[in-house]
């Protein structure tokens, strides 16, 4: 099992863009989903997470311009990113417990490049 993320891009100052994070192969289920972020020079830094029952956290940075939201039909994961600003910039990992078969697993994807511009 690998955990996937889509969706990063260059965008303008302003813009929007929508990350997507998926699991590959066969599981039995999604548990508890967070997306990460790590600037340049900066440390990682937790963006949003959502449990499989819907409850969210967000990062004071990001309230009121991103949204976390999943799909458990479908095992996946989707960061709403709006009104993007260049200190957004950074490559955004996805974090997530994933059960498969009857084991339990903390998995991080490879990140996407987020880059916005002025």
């Amino acid at each position: 099992v690998q955990l996937q993320a889509f969706g990063g891009g260059l965008v303008q100052s302003g813009g929007s863009l929508t990350l997507s994070c998926a699991p590959s192969g066969s599981i039995f289920r999604l548990e508890a989903v967070a997306w990460y972020r790590q600037g340049p020079g900066k440390q990682r830094e937790l963006v949003a997470g959502i449990t499989r029952g819907g409850s969210i956290d967000l990062a004071d940075s990001v309230k009121g311009r991103f949204s976390i939201s999943r799909d458990n039909a479908k095992n996946t994961v989707y960061l709403q990113m709006n009104s993007l600003k260049v200190e957004d910039t950074a490559v955004y990992y996805c974090n997530a417990d994933i059960i498969t078969q009857n084991l339990g697993m903390n998995y991080w994807g490879k990140g996407t490049q987020v880059t916005v511009s002025s």
